[in-house]
């Protein structure tokens, strides 16, 4: 049975992505930002595992994981939390900077290193769920994509650094998907939001699978995934 540290599992991709691998019998390890969280998400996939730490303070993340028991492998960790918070650059602060860096790139960065030794020893696949915005930045998207270019950067360096211990390393790229965090975006731009012309994120997370599911004599770098309507 394999094991898959998960972020983002309250909702979207994140959400599709833990139901199915709980529903298939593998153990999952939620990632929660507090206590309540924790519970919430046990409480949907009874049975699941949590760990408690706020992305929001990546500094923290270490001393939170020492207070609590950790996975004793780890086959996947699994990058799917982000925030996305949109405004032209001249009218940015940098409170907007670091919460969508931290977020969406730090703590990324921090995760994966916390649990590589656990990941080198399982010979484990790091999966980040990156976006679009991480291959072409546009006006009002700066903070986010700027994070998610870093995030393509981090998982690029990562697979050189660690083909050697047999660590897998994918980035995937999904275009708009219907989730919370789009309906929030269509709000900030302004515009209806209608989720049916957009992804499924139960069809992200079945290229996140594919991936996983790879025989160990491949690997898949890079996936983009757009809406097929």
């Amino acid at each position: 049975m394999a094991t898959h540290v998960i972020t983002g599992a309250g909702s979207g991709i994140g959400a599709a992505v833990a139901r199915r691998l709980h529903e298939r019998g593998d153990d999952v390890v939620l990632m929660a930002r507090d206590a309540g969280r924790a519970k919430q998400l046990a409480e949907a996939l009874p049975g699941a595992r949590t760990l408690v730490g706020d992305l929001a303070n990546p500094d923290r993340l270490s001393w939170a994981f020492s207070h609590q028991p950790m996975p004793e492998r780890v086959d996947s960790l699994l990058h799917i939390a982000g925030v996305v918070d949109l405004g032209r650059i001249a009218d940015l602060g940098t409170k907007t900077w670091h919460s969508q860096l931290n977020v969406n790139l730090v703590s990324p960065a921090e995760l994966t290193r916390l649990f590589l030794p656990q990941l080198r020893q399982d010979k484990g696949h790091v999966v980040f769920v990156n976006s679009g915005a991480g291959l072409a930045a546009h006006a009002e998207w700066g903070p986010y994509a700027a994070s998610k270019h870093g995030l393509k950067a981090l998982a690029d360096a990562l697979r050189e650094e660690e083909h050697a211990n047999g660590v897998r390393v994918t980035s995937v790229y999904p275009g708009r998907t219907a989730s919370a965090m789009q309906e929030k975006v269509h709000q900030q731009e302004g515009k209806q939001y209608d989720p049916s012309r957009w992804i499924d994120p139960e069809s992200v997370a079945t290229t996140i699978l594919m991936a996983l599911d790879l025989p160990r004599d491949a690997e898949v770098n890079d996936l983009s995934v757009r809406p097929g309507r």
